[in-house]
């Protein structure tokens, strides 16, 4: 078999690994001490990519983290393992860091799992997403990007895929919390496991149980105001449309008196690129050899094409969530009431706004 390989020239790949999360730090800021330390630590708490584990106190699903992991394969059953590796990582990387081989010719670049940040969800402001909010996305797709719809996968499959997402990002945000232990307090090596697992696993875990057991921070939308009429229809939208005009709404400065996507408002960016963007052009660039990819700019939707990125859902909900709860990781806030804020806008307001909304798309 050696020999055999030594002639038709092929090789030993080695296994993939998780690679830390340098972006925005300059390499010389981070020892090798700590580094160490902090890798050996991830790995302790979440194994690699072929052999994940889930730490202590995760509820995860084991089982449901291993079938998306690994390398792509099957056995006699037909049951598929690796399904991360087969459908997602040439975009999202390895390490979920919306980096991988694909990803700079992309506008918008794909998500970066591991700031556990997700735009399009049914959740409250600050809240982390349900997993019928991710499984939404994979079987939708996002409309005018590179991500297509996986709705084809069998709901095991698409359970899987859910799961690996929610442990890469609980995974990442452990690691932010690790960096800035070991990095920006110094703290005292070795670490504590118990610490680690007490202040930055469980944590970020708990983030992710909370809608799905608390429903006060999931959206639920309040009764639609009738349009079973042409003129109640031209009543929502003419409110509609004076709503999205005024100036608590904001939304002008955006997209633009004719919701085309040309307000006022052109330097926009989003929380994965805005630490990219410095005051001047040659600040920009040296903060971007920080990164993987360079800085790419935010455009507001034309909601004339009809293009929405989070769907439209039954009646426009999907509009609703994105109206209440604004778009997370991104310039667009919220009107609706959220933990602590009693929001702009009333439900009744926010459907006309729907409505309005909705007129305005071609197709």
């Amino acid at each position: 078999m050696v020999g055999l390989c030594l002639v038709a020239g092929c090789g030993w790949n080695p296994p993939p690994e998780f690679e830390l999360n340098l972006e925005g730090r300059p390499r010389k800021s981070v020892s090798a001490e700590q580094r160490e330390a902090i890798a050996k630590m991830l790995q302790r708490l979440f194994g690699t990519p072929d052999r994940p584990q889930v730490p202590d106190g995760v509820g995860l699903d084991r089982s449901l983290v291993e079938m998306a992991a690994g390398p792509p394969g099957g056995d006699a059953q037909g049951n598929q393992r690796g399904l991360y590796r087969r459908h997602c990582v040439t975009c999202h990387g390895v390490t979920g860091d919306g980096a991988g081989p694909s990803a700079a010719l992309l506008d918008p670049y794909p998500r970066d799992f591991r700031r556990g940040v997700f735009k399009y969800t049914s959740t409250k402001a600050g809240i982390k997403p349900l997993a019928s909010d991710l499984r939404g996305t994979l079987t939708r797709g996002v409309a005018g990007t590179a991500m297509p719809s996986f709705a084809q996968l069998a709901p095991r499959e698409l359970d899987a895929l859910v799961e690996y997402v929610k442990y890469l990002s609980i995974r990442g945000q452990a690691e932010q919390y690790l960096f800035e232990q070991v990095v920006d307090d110094e703290a005292r090596l070795p670490l504590d496991l118990g610490q680690v697992l007490d202040e930055g696993v469980l944590p970020a875990a708990r983030s992710w149980e909370a809608p799905e057991r608390n429903p006060e921070l999931v959206i639920a939308p309040g009764p639609r105001p009738p349009v079973d009429t042409p003129e109640a229809l031209a009543a929502s939208i003419a409110r509609g449309r004076d709503l999205y005009a005024s100036k608590d709404a904001q939304c002008v400065r955006c997209h633009g008196p004719q919701g085309d996507g040309n307000g006022e408002e052109k330097e926009l960016y989003d929380d994965w690129n805005k630490p990219k963007k410095g005051v001047t052009p040659e600040q920009t660039a040296e903060l971007e050899r920080l990164y993987k990819l360079p800085i790419q700019r935010l455009r507001p939707r034309d909601f004339r094409q009809g293009n929405f990125r989070g769907g439209v859902g039954p009646e426009g909900r999907h509009l609703y969530y994105r109206i209440y709860a604004g778009i997370k990781g991104t310039p667009m806030p919220g009107v609706g009431p959220s933990p602590g804020a009693p929001g702009v806008m009333t439900s009744e307001d926010i459907w006309h706004v729907v409505d309005f909304v909705r007129s305005l798309s071609r197709k």
